[in-house]
């Protein structure tokens, strides 16, 4: 669980919840609740948490390559056996005032 790993990544540091909270820009009782792994913690609150402890980078290792995801994917992929149709443009229509008008001029 991320909270139990945060708590641990903290108490390696010797980094107080106190210090810790501050430096996120959060209340203690909040820390107390990212630790706990509590689901209606904000991922920005989080986010600054890792932040603090400088584990931001660990962030992108997340979800870098989902390989099984990406296989599920490919396996529901649609192949076309032809290229797909361009849309037709409009017709473009002479203005009205036009000099190759059909209509000979009056004088």
């Amino acid at each position: 669980m991320l909270g139990e790993r945060l708590r641990l990544a903290r108490l390696r540091r010797r980094y107080s919840t106190e210090s810790v909270a501050k430096r996120a820009g959060i209340a203690r009782a909040t820390l107390y609740r990212v630790e706990r792994g509590d689901p209606g913690v904000s991922m920005a609150t989080c986010l600054s948490v890792l932040r603090v402890m400088g584990l931001q980078g660990d962030l992108d290792l997340m979800a870098r390559d989902d390989v099984l995801g990406r296989k599920l994917q490919d396996l529901k992929l649609p192949t076309r056996k032809t290229a797909p149709r361009r849309p037709k443009s409009p017709e473009k229509t002479p203005p009205a005032n036009s000099a190759t008008s059909a209509e000979p001029p009056t004088s």
